[in-house]
């Protein structure tokens, strides 16, 4: 034993080791697959009816470029802060997030950027292109006007915008209380679709025979009129003094008028005009019963807007369809007839049928009615089968003979009547005349397909224009694609609204500001599905220092020479923003 030691410590340790570089050894041409950087689509990209780029919003916003983060909806969509705001945000319905605690709170912090910019005063640097020799009308400067025009002037044409009311935003202006969408932060944004060149008219009513003289002035008209007339009930008694409009009282309390009400008061309709009109009754005074002939389930109006409703005292009595008016001195009686479901109906919503033959009374007041708005001339709509048209997913297009090209859009053609979808159909409508101007009509439907958002239906200006965002793949990264092993569980921000008791006396902004601090770490939840943040998995997990660091504007590359496809960087990249194919394909 003793001997074998000594032979140990005499005998000296030698490991070989080359004084030559390693380079010379390209390890690459082992590789049978190929790891590469490949951008793709976030859901909730796809859900949004405005398309914007939300996983890289979210993305900057974490980062602290607030500045960056607007102007990114801005090249999609010219009202963040009101959408922020008022926007139904069927984004967060298919944020991935969702799957693992909670969805983001998009819509929060796309109002906190559009706040941020105003409060610093942020001047937005989104790209024109050359202006083109076309001039373009667009009737109305509701949201969808405003966009399309906005979009418009974006892509290089002259726009005017008519609108007959003394100020412009359309439903955003007189249709919206105060309580979801003060005045202030509207005009800011209407500021700034002027600063980018849109010249807007108000106090200036089109009539029918504008469409035909148009072409002496202009190569295309946009109407984006929007419903303004309050559908009527059809029922005895509906025409009498006191039976009132529902869109016009919300009119006139956005012009100052603050009428007081004592009682009750009926407000017959389900969607978010009746919500609206229910909720500032409460404000005022009164007592507010909302009559709705289905379900409260079945409602049209946004979900969140009724959850508050009733917080604040609004009583829903649903299942009940006026059947007439009746006036009693200084008193209303409102018969209704009690409803019962009966199977789905077409939009899967309940189909309903009268309960029984008894009817019910209810006293009130004062009654509103608010089933709903329709345009308020006929030839606002899309004409029927005498003239050729193009009909796309938010606006039909009407190529004309004689006469300047007419696109119809907003309300007047969109299926859901919503802020954003009239922002959608705003911008679809610009896209398309611009391919039929370049291209013709034939064109318009089938390049329209190249600009959409993932699956569709949501187009992307910044696509259109060729920007970054063009590079993306339009696969849409589902949650079992997201490495969830690099994420902690943490709770989506509680926004921060007035008191229940304070609501119901104040038209005051109902929901209050968050500070950069929590938008930043409610940002930071966010998967960024498809985007590569960055983050350097692919560069620390490589076992042949092949992911090489560079200034491109991916900020990195792989040296081919020396990845042997082992596929370790695609595996453990959190977002799936890199796939690992055959190389070869």
């Amino acid at each position: 034993m003793a001997e074998q030691e000594k032979i140990k410590s005499e005998v000296p340790l030698l490991i070989p080791r080359s004084c030559e570089s390693t380079l010379t050894n390209m390890t690459g041409s082992w590789r049978f697959l190929m790891p590469r950087y490949e951008e793709k689509t976030a859901p909730c990209s796809t859900a949004c009816p405005a398309g914007e780029d939300i996983g890289r919003i979210e993305m900057l916003t974490t980062q602290g470029l607030f500045k960056e983060a607007w102007e990114t909806i801005l090249r999609e969509n010219p009202f963040p802060a009101v959408c922020g705001r008022v926007c139904y945000h069927p984004c967060e319905n298919r944020c991935n997030r969702g799957e693992f605690d909670d969805a983001i709170a998009i819509h929060s912090i796309e109002r906190f950027l559009a706040d941020a910019a105003s409060r610093n005063e942020f001047k937005p640097s989104i790209e024109k292109l050359p202006s083109k020799k076309q001039k373009i009308a667009v009737v109305g400067a509701g949201p969808s006007g405003l966009a399309a025009a906005y979009f418009l002037t974006l892509l290089g044409y002259i726009c005017d915008v008519f609108e007959a009311m003394p100020e412009a935003g359309g439903v955003l202006r007189w249709g919206i209380p105060l309580y979801r969408l003060p005045i202030s932060v509207l005009r800011n944004e209407i500021a700034h679709i002027e600063s980018v060149g849109v010249r807007i008219h108000t106090g200036k009513c089109i009539s029918k025979s504008f469409l035909d003289e148009a072409h002496n002035q202009y190569s295309a008209v946009f109407m984006g009129c929007g419903h303004s007339r309050t559908r009527g009930l059809n029922i005895p008694g509906e025409n009498m003094d006191g039976l009132e409009d529902g869109i016009a009282f919300l009119g006139k309390v956005r012009q100052g008028e603050t009428p007081s009400f004592d009682g009750s008061v009926a407000v017959i309709g389900g969607g978010n005009t009746a919500v609206d009109v229910a909720r500032s009754v409460l404000r005022l005074g009164g007592k507010s019963i909302l009559v709705y002939r289905r379900r409260r389930q079945d409602m049209p109006a946004f979900d969140q807007e009724i959850h508050m409703a009733l917080e604040e005292g609004v009583e829903i009595r649903e299942l009940l369809a006026p059947v007439k008016v009746e006036k009693n001195g200084r008193e209303y009686t409102l018969t209704v007839q009690p409803m019962r479901v009966a199977g789905t109906d077409t939009d899967g919503r309940a189909a309903i049928e009268p309960d029984n033959e008894m009817t019910q009374e209810i006293i009130v007041q004062r009654i509103f009615k608010a089933i709903g708005e329709e345009a308020a001339e006929d030839w606002y709509n899309p004409p029927g089968e005498k003239e050729k048209s193009l009909t796309l997913k938010n606006s039909v297009l009407i190529p004309r003979s004689q006469g300047a090209v007419l696109v119809i859009g907003g309300d007047l053609t969109n299926q859901t009547k919503s802020v954003v979808h009239a922002v959608a159909s705003g911008k679809e409508a610009a896209i398309a005349l611009d391919i039929l101007f370049q291209e013709g009509s034939e064109a318009v439907e089938s390049r329209l397909k190249d600009y959409v958002v993932g699956n569709g239906p949501s187009l992307s200006m910044e696509v259109y224009m060729a920007g970054p965002r063009s590079e993306r793949e339009k696969h849409i990264v589902e949650y079992d694609e997201i490495n969830t092993d690099y994420f902690e569980l943490a709770p989506r921000v509680t926004q921060p609204r007035l008191l229940i008791e304070e609501r119901r006396k104040t038209f005051e902004e109902i929901d209050l500001k968050i500070s950069a601090n929590v938008a930043i770490r409610e940002a930071e939840r966010c998967f960024n599905c498809g985007l590569c943040n960055q983050c350097d998995n692919c560069y620390l997990f490589c076992p042949d220092l092949s992911i090489q660091k560079d200034d491109s504007s991916q900020g990195r590359h792989i040296n081919y020479d020396y990845c042997k496809g082992c596929g370790i960087c695609v595996v453990e990249c959190p977002r799936n923003a890199m796939v690992l194919e055959e190389e070869g394909t």
